[in-house]
């Protein structure tokens, strides 16, 4: 048995997010897809984290990068809640059936089509 002591995660539990956070995070999920759609998976595959992979996928609809990935859309949801709104407000969106995630990811779509569009 170790002598280390146990690791504490209250500094996480109280971690907020602020808005700035959520556009920062937004902002850089479809700049990402945007790369996706003009140079195709291939190019990140290895550079990006599996997680920014399946937010990216589930951003795209992409159902067989997630397939490949191993992951459900509501997990992916469920991630990005916690990095969205901290460990107590993932919880509320989590118990609220993630609308709130669900709605970032939407106005993210919206982005990333207007971007489409050459708007």
């Amino acid at each position: 048995m170790s002598d280390a002591e146990p690791i504490n995660w209250d500094h996480l539990k109280s971690r907020q997010p602020s808005e700035a956070d959520r556009k920062a995070l937004q902002q850089e999920l479809v700049e990402r897809a945007v790369a996706v759609k003009r140079d195709s998976w291939d190019e990140y595959r290895e550079a990006w984290a599996s997680g920014d992979i399946a937010g990216v996928a589930y951003l795209l609809q992409d159902t067989e990068m997630l397939e490949e990935l191993g992951e459900q859309e509501g997990s992916v949801l469920m991630v990005f809640a916690g990095s969205l709104y901290g460990f107590n407000g993932a919880r509320k969106d989590i118990e609220a059936g993630l609308v709130g995630t669900q709605a970032w990811f939407a106005e993210a779509r919206k982005q990333l089509d207007a971007r489409g569009s050459g708007a």
